[in-house]
């Protein structure tokens, strides 16, 4: 925010004064009014005019005022720094001054975060709020700034000491006091200049932590090909300051939220899209490529993600920064904890020595063990969270194959039992701002991070055959030599040097923690989309058989059925991997009918299906699919699974049919079609990840924190799917010849509901919009036909068919809507 040019010398107070000054100044003899200067310096800031910095006030009056206000002699402090921070000085001076100013206020910001943020609003902290109030967030700016000036051909320097006092000041004021963060991140030219104090480690921490939170509400994503020489400025960070820069590329490299409450639409996604491809790449993607163009980045990053405990930074330089970080807390999620670990293990260590009589080990050179394992876990979630995103962007293949190639499957692999999914300590610790119930703790947030990371990696991509070791694949080749068909061309062309090691791979690990996972686990929602992202995209008897033999159908079943899961979100992703894990698949179906084998259980798991057609229309769509298949088939094992099924002979009743296809098309309408997400909400997680923060107000005795947070903005309410299960009924249907009969009766379905017209007008506006979204994405296209097996220009034919002006053609959705009832020449994209 600009402001009002200041006199030089020893302060503008001493000098001439501007016109808009001294009528604020107005009465009071050319003082302040003692009462307003407060008010008037806030109102100088806001406008750019009048009062707005200490330097336009006199020592003395400052000092007189002090007395009364009790300033703790920061604006006076602030007099003097403006004084010896002119381009001329040696800064000697002005860093003594600094010295002065920062225990005022780092002593307010430690208050601020180890209070648990209680009643903040409410909550003044006078010193830092002074210290912004008199111009001083802006003084320490230009004062940082000072080396970007050249004059008479050199360039000014001041140490990294003081820069380091500078950004501390800086931080803790942001910390505390409301709207400087903001007004930082509009400073474009400072913002960038950050990036260039990183290449000194004395100042790395400081500079990397207030450009996170700068980022963080800035409302234009910076740029990282503006940042000067960034390829080399990366390249030259140590393994720790890269982990630590990985804070930073979240921000960078994830797309920022609109703050739409609509823009997880389709129709907003489409209109999104329409609008970027007139303006090109978005900053998010020109910064993922930006990265990638840096020799070794990718590489690095494996690197540090599969990094063992052992190989962690040395201790004292560890327990160093770890002191450092404790004065910015905010920073990171349990860093008082730790402290407090390594409090004690020094007075046990000063106890044991004292009654030894020898000197004792000071914490600083003995780093406990679950210090060490907390340190690992925070780097690698910065780092997985990176690689996750740009699994996710345009340059996906690109980093797949440099992934694949550093083997960061088999390190995960390998670390998996030890650091990933390694037991809970019994004394979990509350962190601030969080309550006993809450799950925002970085072992769970690495799971999540790790199960979104596995979700990324497998889906639709043939890479996902690396989650195996060299047995499991010739086991999948057995597999397919016993049912007589041709492997997998992607399991064949798989590069077995960079598959998992050991007795299990990535997979079948994830198999195991899935069945022992307790009913009110926090992970079932995330493991199944893992576990499913890998069976999707075209159907494989072997991807499928090797998970029944490992009992996963049973598992699911058992979720679904006897513990009788509320959970809307599990179930819908029980229901998906269910559905994916049974298509086509005799011997699924088998091992189905001999679970659900009574009447009551098969009432429980309809029930289970019919609460929401929402979360289970995946697995509607995969059964009506198999029937299909099924019912062409001559085999005596399909015929027999055909005849026993209970499943099969439910969803083979056209009464059914037409109660899923009227229900479906019901529930959704243009305006609110929504696609599957398929990682979740970045920004969510990465809000809980930045921030010492729960994500959601707990209200309940059972679960809340990130797990449940995220697992609700995931993919809950994913409704586009009902569309398109809706058009398999169909094309089902046409095939047989049966498509005017479906149309028929749901032309009776709507006049017995009293709604004549409504269901058929939606069904048109859906269709018409399906056009346009499908007809012109090649991914979304491939996907419904390779899980559908049927070809995209039946899809297309069938749609073209039911939208055809023709009143006189019995396949047309206009045959049956009334002409009283007629609305389908209506913009569907009109509420």
């Amino acid at each position: 925010m600009a402001a009002a040019p200041v006199a030089a010398g020893s302060g503008a107070g001493r000098g001439r004064r501007s016109a808009a000054t001294v009528a604020a100044w107005g009465g009071w003899g050319g003082r302040p009014r003692p009462g307003n200067i407060l008010l008037q310096l806030r109102q100088g800031q806001l406008t750019g005019r009048g009062l707005v910095r200490a330097v336009q006030f006199t020592e003395t009056f400052l000092t007189e005022r002090d007395k009364q206000s009790k300033w703790s002699g920061i604006p006076q402090l602030l007099l003097k720094l403006h004084t010896t921070s002119h381009l001329h000085s040696d800064f000697v001076e002005c860093q003594n001054i600094l010295k002065e100013i920062s225990p005022l206020l780092s002593m307010e910001a430690m208050a601020f975060v180890t209070e648990e943020r209680k009643l903040t609003q409410e909550t003044t902290y006078p010193n830092t709020y002074i210290f912004d109030l008199f111009g001083g967030v802006d003084l320490l700016v230009e004062i940082l700034m000072r080396p970007t000036i050249s004059i008479r051909g050199q360039k000014l320097k001041i140490s990294d000491e003081m820069s380091k006092d500078c950004l501390s000041i800086l931080y803790n004021t942001c910390v505390c006091t409301e709207g400087v963060t903001k007004r930082l991140a509009e400073k474009n030219d400072f913002v960038i200049f950050l990036f260039t104090l990183m290449t000194s480690k004395k100042t790395f921490l400081q500079t990397a932590t207030l450009i996170e939170d700068i980022l963080g509400v800035k409302k234009e994503m910076i740029r990282l090909d503006e940042v000067p020489n960034l390829s080399s400025l990366v390249s030259n960070f140590d393994q720790q300051q890269l982990a630590n820069f990985c804070r930073i590329l979240a921000v960078t490299i994830s797309e920022m939220d609109t703050g739409n409450d609509d823009k997880h639409t389709l129709l907003a996604k489409n209109a999104q899209q329409k609008k970027s491809l007139s303006l090109g790449p978005s900053a998010a993607e020109i910064n993922q490529a930006a990265l990638l163009s840096i020799p070794g980045f990718v590489e690095r990053l494996c690197k540090l993600a599969t990094r063992k405990v052992s190989e962690s930074t040395g201790t004292a330089s560890f327990l160093q920064e770890l002191e450092e970080w404790y004065t910015w807390l905010d920073n990171a999620l349990v860093l008082d904890a730790l402290m407090r670990v390594a409090n004690e293990e020094s007075e046990h260590n000063q106890g044991a020595s004292e009654e030894n009589g020898l000197p004792h080990t000071s914490a600083r050179t003995q780093l406990p063990q679950s210090m060490k394992i907390m340190h690992e876990i925070m780097y690698k979630l910065e780092v997985l969270y990176v690689l996750c995103v740009l699994l996710m962007g345009r340059q996906r293949n690109q980093v797949h194959r440099m992934i694949a190639e550093f083997k960061l499957i088999p390190g995960l692999n390998n670390l998996f039992d030890k650091l990933i999914w390694r037991k809970h300590s019994a004394s979990a610790l509350v962190l601030h701002g969080h309550n006993q119930n809450c799950d925002c703790s970085p072992d769970i947030t690495l799971k999540i991070q790790f199960l979104r990371l596995l979700q990324s990696f497998s889906d639709h991509h043939e890479n996902k055959y690396l989650l195996l070791n060299n047995q499991e694949l010739n086991e999948l080749s057995a597999i397919s030599l016993k049912a007589n068909i041709p492997e997998v061309e992607a399991v064949l062309n798989t590069d077995r040097s960079l598959v998992c090691d050991g007795k299990r791979g990535l997979l079948t690990r994830l198999l195991q923690v899935m069945k022992k996972e307790p009913a009110e686990s926090s992970f079932r929602f995330w493991q199944a989309r893992a576990v499913e992202s890998f069976l999707r995209g075209t159907t494989s008897y072997a991807d499928q058989m090797f998970l029944l033999k490992r009992g996963l159908l049973e598992h699911i079943l058992y979720c679904i059925v006897d513990s009788e899961c509320k959970s809307r979100d599990v179930l819908q992703s029980y229901f998906d991997l269910l559905g994916e894990l049974m298509k086509f698949n005799v011997d699924a179906f088998k091992r189905f009918n001999k679970y659900i084998n009574t009447d009551a259980k098969f009432q429980v798991f309809l029930k289970q299906i019919n609460s929401s057609l929402v979360d289970s229309n995946m697995l509607v769509r995969c059964v009506t699919l198999s029937l299909d298949r099924f019912e062409n088939q001559v085999d005596m094992k399909v015929a027999e699974v055909l005849s026993e099924c209970r499943l099969l002979a439910y969803i083979s009743q056209v009464p059914t049919q037409m109660s899923f296809l009227f229900r479906l098309i019901n529930i959704i309408h243009v305006q609110t079609l929504t696609q599957k997400c398929v990682s979740g909400d970045p920004a969510l997680l990465r809000t809980v990840l930045r921030r010492n923060q729960c994500p959601i107000v707990q209200t309940g005795p059972k679960e809340g924190g990130l797990a449940s947070a995220l697992r609700s903005q995931a993919d809950l309410q994913e409704n586009v799917s009902c569309l398109n299960t809706s058009l398999v009924i169909l094309m089902l249907a046409r095939r047989k010849e049966r498509l005017p009969l479906y149309l028929r009766l749901l032309q009776r379905m709507e006049h017995s509901k009293k709604y004549p017209g409504f269901l058929l007008n939606n069904f048109h506006n859906l269709l018409r919009f399906w056009q346009q979204h499908y007809l012109h994405k090649d991914k979304d296209s491939t996907c419904l036909e390779n899980s559908s097996c049927i070809s995209f220009s039946y899809w297309k034919e069938t749609v073209s068919i039911l939208l055809n002006p023709d009143r006189q053609s019995p396949s047309a959705l206009v045959s049956y809507i009334e002409e009283p009832y007629m609305d389908i020449d209506r913009d569907f994209t009109e509420e």
